[in-house]
């Protein structure tokens, strides 16, 4: 079990987090300790076990091994529900918004969560669902206005631009009052400029929220700019951990990037 003693520090605490699919290994003994307010990286090469990771967190996978826990209570064996109302929230590497519904409705629909009316209160339109909702929407418009997005509330979210879908998705995410966030690759297929509003967002929610915040990426050019400190997967196991600038030098991240030949040469 998790020695109590490890955690009193930390928000997150991971040990030996394993997943077997099959007869092949995606995580092998994985360990991750995260203090409150921090904005740490994990990346990887595409196929590292980063998702996988944040899919055991989350609830979405059953690991094979290991302990993990948040703020000193087991997540694992937690529905994904359950572990959002612990406290923690995410993004998915494909967006996984409601094209269809309104990028209010969007919003909205993760402050249901915190509605506190019935079934019963919501068939019969009861005074107490009428304050609610109208409680839900004005803090789904605040939360959207704090995202710059309150111009868009009307939008259909399927019609929004790459960037700003993942505006709301984070918006979303953030709408279920999160203390720790797991972005699963927010910079997948943005373009340059956006990826340069995605960093600048990512320091704004951290401070603004006082989040702890953990940045999944395969793009060490992302991570380097934004997080304190970053750990580096590959295979399905850790090969690195350290501040920024001792991650860029580090021969193993070097080859599992560039290849042998690369890390050599460095």
């Amino acid at each position: 079990m998790i020695d109590n003693t490890l955690t009193n520090n930390h928000i997150l605490h991971i040990l030996g987090l394993t997943k077997f699919f099959g007869g092949l290994c995606a995580v092998k003994s994985f360990d991750l300790s995260l203090k409150t307010f921090d904005l740490a990286g994990l990346i990887g090469p595409n196929g590292a076990g980063k998702t996988t990771v944040c899919n055991m967190v989350t609830g979405l996978y059953k690991p094979t091994g290991g302990e993990s826990s948040f703020e000193g209570e087991d997540v694992i064996g937690n529905e994904p529900f359950e572990i959002t109302r612990m406290g923690i929230g995410r993004t998915f590497q494909n967006i996984r918004l409601f094209g269809e519904l309104s990028v209010l409705d969007n919003v909205r629909i993760a402050y249901h969560a915190h509605a506190g009316y019935s079934l019963i209160d919501s068939t019969i339109r009861s005074r107490k669902f009428t304050k609610a909702e109208a409680e839900l929407t004005e803090q789904a418009q605040d939360l959207l206005a704090i995202m710059r997005l309150e111009h868009l509330q009307n939008e259909l979210a399927k019609n929004l631009p790459y960037g700003e879908q993942r505006r709301v998705e984070i918006a979303r995410a953030l709408a279920c009052n999160p203390r720790l966030l797991l972005l699963d690759e927010p910079a997948a297929g943005m373009n340059p400029r956006e990826i340069m509003t995605l960093m600048d967002m990512i320091h704004f929610i951290h401070d603004r929220f006082n989040l702890t915040i953990l940045l999944i990426e395969h793009q060490m050019r992302v991570v380097m700019g934004i997080c304190q400190h970053i750990t580096v997967m590959d295979f399905g196991e850790v090969i690195a951990r350290g501040t920024p600038r001792e991650i860029q030098d580090d021969p193993k991240v070097i080859e599992a990037y560039l290849g042998k030949g690369a890390a050599n040469a460095a």
